[in-house]
């Protein structure tokens, strides 16, 4: 077992404890990612997939893991990062890890050490995004993941069992990146390390904001969908606006989506990113992952989760099915990269 005056073993795993950082001789980070998940550093897992990718750019980043929302300290364990936060409520989402589809609470969770449950609270991005800015007032805020790219649009909340507006009305974030976040990210890191608006249009692509009528104005073609009033008004309009929104969802000749949220705000996503070549997948998977839970978890038995997938090979991203009970199109695209 791992203990912190193992000097040299404490630069594996990107830093999730202040003893890391100084081992890396960092005072700060320039990328704090805060998951609803255990650090597990495997490509399976969101959370190390975007770390990785973002160390290799060469930023600085440094991971919260399952902090404790009752208490502000707990996000500030690794300091104040200097460019963005980033928020995931997991590779599940949370209510989906948190309850069955009976509505009750799960007895387990797969994705905390130990199966322990109670590790995060119900809508974690949510709940993340307002204690970080209660924590670093000001700190640009970007969320993803499942939870974040699912829930981006008008959509139907099975717990609430009712319509809901956009995930970045309720969390407040500056952007949401969908889908697989490594090139928008790039893009977002080279214009946050320059000092240029993140938030400018053209936007990033795949990645949604939210904007006033003043500035939609400015914001050139675009293919409107039939907004939260609408459709909380005539469900039919539901099914109309998701079939639209899913239309333009290719990258290569899709058109931005506004969609009204409510309160004078419009959702605005710019087109998918561009699917990952097979040379720049294999780059992708070839980071240094350490394939196994941060040693912080050794005494709790590990992470469960990483018992299916721990000698797992990526072999492709993507699927053209569109079946209704699977998220994969939606999430991934429909292109299938490999």
């Amino acid at each position: 077992m791992k203990t912190f005056a193992d000097n040299d073993r404490l630069t594996e795993f990107l830093p999730a404890t202040r003893p890391e950082m100084t081992a890396r001789g960092w005072a700060e980070l320039d990328f704090l990612l805060v998951s609803g998940d255990a650090y597990v550093d495997h490509p399976s897992f969101g959370t190390a997939l975007v770390g990785r990718w973002l160390e290799s750019l060469g930023y600085r980043v440094g991971v919260v893991a399952q902090p404790d929302w009752r208490r502000l300290d707990d996000f500030r364990r690794l300091g104040r990062p200097r460019l963005a936060a980033l928020v995931t409520a997991g590779n599940l989402d949370s209510m989906l890890a948190n309850y069955t589809a009976a509505r009750r609470r799960r007895l387990s969770d797969q994705y905390s050490p130990g199966g322990q449950t109670g590790r995060r609270p119900d809508r974690a991005t949510v709940v993340y995004c307002r204690c970080l800015r209660r924590a670093f007032p000001g700190c640009k805020l970007i969320v993803g993941g499942i939870e974040a790219s699912l829930r981006r649009f008008v959509h139907y909340d099975y717990w609430q069992d009712r319509v809901l507006p956009s995930i970045l009305r309720d969390c407040g974030a500056d952007l949401l990146i969908y889908g697989m976040a490594e090139k928008p990210l790039a893009e977002v890191a080279e214009r946050l390390a320059a000092g240029r608006q993140l938030t400018a249009l053209p936007a990033i692509g795949g990645t949604c904001q939210l904007l006033t009528a003043g500035q939609l104005a400015q914001a050139g073609d675009y293919r409107s969908i039939a907004g939260w009033d609408e459709i909380c008004a005539d469900r039919k309009k539901f099914a109309v606006a998701w079939r639209e929104q899913e239309e333009e969802q290719n990258p290569f000749d899709g058109r931005p989506v506004v969609q009204g949220q409510g309160d004078g705000q419009y959702l605005y996503q710019a087109p998918p990113a561009r699917p990952l070549t097979t040379a720049e997948m294999d780059e992708l998977y070839r980071l240094p992952f350490q394939r196994r839970w941060h040693f912080i978890y050794d005494q709790d038995g590990g992470v469960p989760a990483l018992a299916e997938v721990r000698f797992s090979i990526t072999s492709q991203r993507g699927c053209f099915g569109g079946c209704s009970f699977c998220a994969l199109t939606f999430h991934q695209g429909r292109i299938v990269q490999s």
